[in-house]
């Protein structure tokens, strides 16, 4: 026999008050502030509409985060919340009980919900209590410009239909309704709509942006002045952006010029991830002088650069202080990595994560930057899966590694010698030199995750100690 919890004669007093829905809208004027999230709650999951657009219009708190009640975005909903803002926004006066400055349409937050609903089980010690007075305490302030807070998530070549009466509405109310978006993902998207979304969005609200698409070089170069809005971005990832093998040098020239001149503008940007970034080969510096301020995580990978663009590197200003760097995919097999070694030693200090896979490193070059390695003293993680090392040299490597204090992650190759002179994998040989790296790693004395493998995901193996 199961014991329900009994509904709160709050959550009664809602429901009845709903069985009419005209006299709901009366009693708005004289409801406490307390009284509206559950009655809200209510609403939303009665599909009062008419009630929910009156309370839009006498919502007493500066946010609602509408997006904490419904994970899947629902036309209807939306519908009805806006009407009742496009009420509010006709008058010319703000309403006495009305603070609403900021609708969130973001899936987060659902503790102000849980709190109004008696979960407070699920309410963190950083209680929105005290969001919520502070809301109180505010005197009216004038409505418009409204905030629009949303995520903007685009992974097809077309809107949904939520998404798409939303953009309509806003664009009708450009003066009126702010639209902002912390996060921008664009996955698979249309010239024509990326570029009428972005001049709907205030750019300066943009904290993450994420360009996952395949791209030719002219296409950035269209939307980079977008980029330069951005003032406010902290996080940029760009993927797949191709040069046309029918692009002129000069034209390609001018087109990275045209994109890596944003950067002047971007005074708070902290990571910055390039994925097959083609268009950077013998370019990099011309990017990097263009970084206002130091990065804490630099990722360029799957792409070709030049012996003179990882000097360049080595030199810049704004690398001095990284946290993360990830090189993978970046083939170094013919250079000297005097300028990477020289790199190591500049951010020792600070570097947590250090990715070298599938750089084609060399016994030698490895040798060559051992020593800047084990200077790195807040080293955390250590990649160099994919590089054909010989056994001689992961000895020296686990030696000097040894003494980083939290290095608690090495994702290590294959020794060479595993290998047939036609690189055919010997399993039974493996075995034996993982055994070897077992011995060795007992006789340093310390606890360590190694990761030993032929394969150059760490995911497809389980050879750790």
């Amino acid at each position: 026999m199961s014991i329900q919890t009994p509904p709160r004669l709050l959550d009664l007093a809602a429901r009845s008050l709903l069985r009419i829905e005209a006299s709901a809208i009366a009693a708005l004027e004289y409801l406490p502030p307390e009284l509206f999230p559950p009655l809200f709650m209510e609403a939303f999951y009665g599909n009062h509409r008419e009630t929910l657009k009156a309370m839009v219009q006498a919502w007493p708190f500066v946010r609602l985060p509408l997006g904490g009640l419904m994970p899947k975005p629902h036309v209807g909903t939306l519908q009805a919340v806006l009407d009742g803002l496009d009420i509010l926004l006709a008058q010319k006066d703000c309403p006495r009980r009305c603070k609403l400055q900021i609708l969130d349409l973001r899936n987060t937050d659902q503790n102000f919900w849980r709190m109004w609903s008696g979960a407070r089980a699920h309410v963190r010690s950083s209680s929105p209590l005290a969001p919520v007075a502070e809301d109180r305490s505010r005197t009216e302030q004038p409505l418009a410009p409204l905030e629009l807070f949303i995520e903007l998530h685009f992974t097809k070549r077309t809107m949904d239909e939520f998404l798409t009466y939303l953009i309509r509405w806003v664009e009708q109310r450009k003066e009126s309704i702010h639209l902002c978006c912390k996060k921008l993902k664009i996955i698979s998207m249309s010239k024509e709509n990326i570029k009428n979304i972005l001049s709907m969005v205030q750019l300066d609200c943009v904290q993450e942006l994420e360009v996952n698409c395949t791209w030719q070089l002219s296409t950035l170069a269209l939307h980079a002045p977008h980029l330069s809005k951005m003032r406010n971005v902290q996080r940029i990832f760009l993927s797949h952006v191709h040069v046309s093998p029918f692009e002129e040098q000069e034209q390609e020239q001018q087109h990275v010029a045209q994109f890596t001149s944003q950067f002047l503008r971007l005074h708070h940007l902290q990571d910055l991830r390039m994925e097959s970034p083609s268009f950077l080969e013998g370019h990099l510096n011309q990017m990097l002088r263009c970084l206002k301020t130091p990065l804490q995580s630099l990722s360029i990978t799957h792409c070709l650069l030049t012996e003179e663009d990882v000097m360049h590197l080595s030199q810049c200003p704004n690398i001095g202080q990284l946290h993360g760097l990830d090189l993978s995919g970046v083939m170094l097999t013919e250079f000297n990595l005097e300028p990477l070694r020289v790199l190591l030693e500049k951010v020792a200090a600070t570097l947590q994560t250090l990715d070298l896979n599938l750089c084609g490193i060399r016994d030698s070059q490895l040798e060559a930057i051992l020593p800047a390695l084990s200077c790195c003293s807040e080293l955390r993680s250590f990649s160099l899966c994919g590089n054909l090392l010989s056994m001689v040299v992961i000895e020296r490597l686990l030696h000097h590694t040894d003494g980083l204090p939290v290095l608690d992650l090495e994702l290590y190759p294959a020794p060479r010698e595993s290998y047939s002179p036609h690189r055919v994998l010997h399993p039974e040989r493996l075995a034996q030199l993982q055994a070897e790296v077992l011995k060795i790693l007992r006789d340093l004395g310390r606890p360590r995750t190694i990761w030993l493998s032929s394969s150059p995901c760490p995911h497809c193996g389980n050879d750790t100690w």
